[in-house]
């Protein structure tokens, strides 16, 4: 790396060239000196290969050696916080990024909480340089798409990418953990990194042309992701945002995106009506007759897993049939349902509510406990069940239902909502009002109370307070069906 100065005592501009884009290290080792040496930040220019201004100070007479600090000066201080955003806002594409970077260092030395200053300029602009960074070398993790090449040396895997920020190096290490045994090599604008399953090897910028545009395991690609496709779940707002249209190009699995969306609503309800189909014998007749079917059904993967089918408790003629989303831990060794942490805030809600949990049947949408193993501590943590398990298992919600009927049914969280009506909905968007069912009965919706025990005390509080206003309005509502 090479400096090129004027002298910083007279007042003149001084200029640091780095030696790469994402030379973080460079520049913390000059910043570091420039603030002991006591150089403010309007008298740094930082040089950047590619960006320009390369030759601002290359005349006659310019080069000079780094100011030395005095011999009594103290390195300079700054808080972990900033060290991490730093490194990775300098790997941003801003040509002002590392003077930004500067000024901050500079003005920590005399304001050490800078960086919890959310309304300073400086600190906001870093904050979002370093989360764009993020979601970049997250795109790039994320919609990399290898395609082999076959040569006398055996197979290749070659794969096309454009970032839109200097993060080729950061992810360097995270594609050799994770193709350690494949021969790989990635190709950008920006340099190219090669792989052949022992050196990492650093190239020079590419051209789309360089890579291969297809290969014969596309077909193999697109036919998997069409399957693992769940219209059940499909938010076009959310996809395009995670996966925005810039990066189709080089996705084989994107030409498949239009028609996927466009068949969506009639997959969904197919998914439903096959759901429904599994079961072709009479509806039970009495709900210890649910019981007893919900412990033998094997009819989706959840039912399979060696778990105790947990059905339904209560008053038999309830007037309020609330719906869960499964059994947890705690109701799967006990057999019985909302009795864990998140039935206990159920319950407590209720009675606040006026609710008597004594007089209401209690439910699930799916009947047994879906969860994956913690090691070492062998601990079930649970997981959300698939749109197609809950389509299934809606056969026996429907069962109780006509056989409890209830005036009204409260559908804690989208699963649970999607148990009662066949479709997914927006819980935010329908909470807190009333919607018609078959039978003369109204559903409502809330949240599932497990989500606000996720909350940080702060979010909690306020979601609770919503939580307890819908519980509320049931409770009235429930009290003018009843008379």
């Amino acid at each position: 790396m090479t400096q090129l100065f004027r002298d910083a005592r007279s007042g003149d501009a001084c200029a640091v060239a780095l030696s790469a884009p994402d030379d973080f290290t460079g520049w913390r080792e000059q910043a570091r000196r420039l603030v002991m040496a006591e150089v403010p930040p309007d008298r740094v220019v930082w040089q950047v290969p590619g960006e320009g201004g390369d030759d601002l100070f290359a005349g006659p007479g310019t080069a000079r050696r780094l100011p030395t600090p005095p011999r009594d000066a103290l390195p300079p201080r700054v808080p972990r916080a900033f060290l991490d955003l730093a490194g990775k806002a300098a790997l941003h594409s801003d040509p002002q990024r590392y003077a930004l970077l500067y000024r901050l260092l500079w003005r920590l030395q005399s304001r050490s909480g800078l960086t919890e200053d959310g309304a300073d300029d400086d600190v906001r602009r870093l904050a979002l340089l370093a989360r764009t960074v993020r979601r970049d070398i997250h795109k790039m993790r994320a919609f990399v798409r290898f395609r082999v090449i076959q040569s006398d040396a055996g197979e290749r895997y070659v794969a096309w990418f454009e970032p839109e920020h200097h993060i080729l190096r950061a992810n360097a290490a995270f594609f050799v953990s994770r193709f350690t045994q494949m021969n790989w090599t990635i190709l950008t604008p920006q340099g190219s990194l090669d792989w052949d399953g022992a050196v990492l090897r650093e190239g020079p910028p590419a051209a789309r042309g360089d890579a291969p545009a297809e290969d014969a395991a596309e077909d193999l690609w697109k036919t998997y992701y069409a399957s693992i496709f769940n219209p059940a779940r499909l938010k076009i707002g959310a996809m395009l945002k995670e996966m925005p249209k810039r990066y189709w190009k080089n996705m084989p699995e994107a030409a498949l995106i239009p028609d996927l969306i466009a068949g969506a609503q009639a997959r969904e309800a197919q998914m439903v009506e096959s759901g429904a189909a599994l079961f072709t014998e009479a509806r039970p007749a009495s709900l210890e007759a649910i019981a007893a079917g919900i412990s033998a059904c094997t009819r989706c993967p959840i039912g399979c897993n060696g778990t105790r089918a947990v059905a339904g408790e209560g008053r038999s003629d309830a007037a309020l049939m609330i719906v869960g989303e499964q059994p947890g831990d705690s109701e799967e060794q006990a057999g019985r349902p909302f009795i864990g942490p998140a039935g206990q805030v159920l319950r407590s809600h209720l009675d606040q509510a006026g609710i008597d949990p004594a007089q209401v049947w209690l439910t699930n949408a799916v009947k047994h406990f879906k969860f994956v193993m913690r090691a070492p501590s062998k601990r079930r943590l649970h997981q959300s069940p698939a749109a197609r398990e809950i389509d299934t298992c809606r056969w026996w919600v429907e069962s109780e239902r006509l056989l409890v009927r209830p005036k009204l049914v409260l559908a804690l969280g989208a699963s649970a909502a999607r148990s009662v009506l066949g479709k997914t909905v927006s819980v935010q968007k329908v909470r807190g009002a009333a919607m018609p069912l078959e039978g003369g009965a109204e559903l409502w919706i809330t949240t599932h109370p497990s989500y606000l025990l996720r909350l940080d005390d702060d979010a909690r509080a306020a979601e609770e307070a919503r939580f307890a206003a819908d519980l509320r309005s049931v409770a009235a509502r429930l009290a003018e069906l009843t008379g």
